[in-house]
């Protein structure tokens, strides 16, 4: 079936007029080249924008208290709440599904600068005084000594994790940090970790000016008492927080004595929902580019079955001749299929080239001058290409079976009368 005479013939076929095949092609490359530049955009956009997200458990929600917008029981509208420690047992208690809860207080950020000193050395950054859970909702490299544990919580241990940007602030150059001492507000603290985050922008500068305390000692040091600023909640991977997230917010309604319908009493930030709509914009730009990339392809397919018409129309007297002498219409038809699935895999292939190299030309730009923002890696996974080829073929069988059946539609006499 497949021997060395038809795939001569073939090739005679396809460059016996070599302007019209190349024509003919570009139809399918240019419509497997447009596919796979889309799909590794919106991979570049996505990567790009997942990448803000860093490291954090996307399965979490933040919480915060603001002024009631309602009055409650007796008490007035725009009272000012704080969450206190005992509110994160009570969730605990009443929410089921909940991997972490993490209360955090903060000094710095939206509550202004504050000065940390190391000798002759100062420097503004944020500082937090939170639970050992917080790395795994915020996970970060730690680059020497340790982070926070239960210990120092119970024991109130004034002790740091220090990012390596506040190290380069505060310490020489190759000076060691761990085991000397820091002024938070005139507090001192005994430095026992450093530790680096991931970012979109490289080392992420503003991501490793951060100062890590224990919960407790930062509240016996800064005088907070049982208060908390705001929390970080993560629900176990089978639950989504944006299904509990209100009766969360119910639990801390009803134990300061908000109004059930006030939603505003409560802020929150459900990073969740934000991942899941991130998701579902970049799956609609994934079926918006098979879309454009499937008719610009269609399109070419459609050239590749006109030309395979005329082709056919040109061998009409051949046709003719080889059905006298006894050949198979089986045989014909198939010679017709195997010259339009070549043609449309060879320049399919050549579109997937093309492709790639102008991918890995991007990446080795982008690897030479740096990320550009919202624009991280733009890929195309190798099934994309799989899925290509298997496209090829169906579609080079769509693009040569009416042709085929035109050929073996053409009665032996008819065609040797053609001129």
């Amino acid at each position: 079936m497949f021997n060395r005479d038809r795939w001569k013939e073939i090739l005679e076929v396809l460059t016996s007029n070599w302007f019209r095949t190349v024509l003919t092609a570009f139809g399918v490359f240019w419509g497997i080249l447009i596919l796979i530049i889309l799909l590794a955009a919106g991979k570049g956009l996505e990567n790009g924008i997942k990448l803000d997200f860093g490291d954090t458990a996307t399965n979490t929600m933040f919480m915060w208290s603001r002024d009631t917008t309602k009055p409650y029981k007796g008490l007035p509208k725009g009272r000012d709440y704080d969450f206190k420690i005992d509110d994160v047992q009570s969730i605990q208690d009443k929410v089921p599904n909940l991997r972490f809860i993490s209360p955090r207080n903060q000094l710095g950020g939206f509550r202004g600068a504050n000065n940390v000193v190391r000798g002759i050395n100062t420097g503004a950054f944020n500082v937090y005084g939170d639970y050992p859970e917080i790395i795994n909702q915020e996970p970060m490299t730690i680059t020497s000594g340790r982070f926070l544990n239960h210990s120092d919580i119970r024991e109130k241990r004034k002790i740091a994790i220090i990012g390596e940007g506040v190290k380069s602030d505060l310490y020489e150059k190759g000076e060691e940090a761990l085991g000397t001492y820091i002024k938070i507000q005139g507090v001192n603290f005994m430095v026992v970790g450093t530790y680096k985050k991931k970012s979109n922008d490289g080392d992420g500068e503003e991501a490793q000016n951060q100062i890590f305390v224990p919960f407790t000692s930062f509240s016996q040091a800064f005088n907070t008492g049982n208060d908390v600023g705001w929390m970080a909640i993560t629900a176990y991977d089978g639950t989504s927080i944006t299904s509990v997230k209100e009766k969360i917010m119910e639990v801390v309604k009803e134990k300061h004595k908000i109004h059930p319908e006030d939603n505003r009493a409560v802020g929150h930030f459900d990073l969740h929902e934000q991942y899941n709509r991130v998701e579902s914009l970049f799956g609609a730009m994934r079926l918006i580019a098979y879309f454009v990339g499937i008719l610009v392809l269609l399109s070419g397919i459609i050239g590749v079955s006109n030309i395979m018409l005329i082709v056919v129309k040109e061998r009409t007297k051949e046709i003719g001749i080889r059905r006298a002498l006894g050949e198979h219409p089986w045989s014909i038809k198939l010679q017709i299929l195997m010259e339009s699935i070549f043609l449309t895999i060879i320049s399919g292939m050549a579109g997937i080239i093309f492709g790639s190299l102008f991918i890995y030309g991007i990446n080795a730009l982008l690897e030479a001058n740096g990320p550009v923002d919202m624009f991280v890696n733009p890929s195309v996974s190798l099934g994309v290409v799989v899925g290509a080829l298997i496209v090829l073929i169906i579609s080079g069988l769509f693009a040569g079976f009416i042709p085929a059946q035109s050929a073996i539609k053409v009665r032996p006499i008819d065609a040797l009368r053609t001129e």
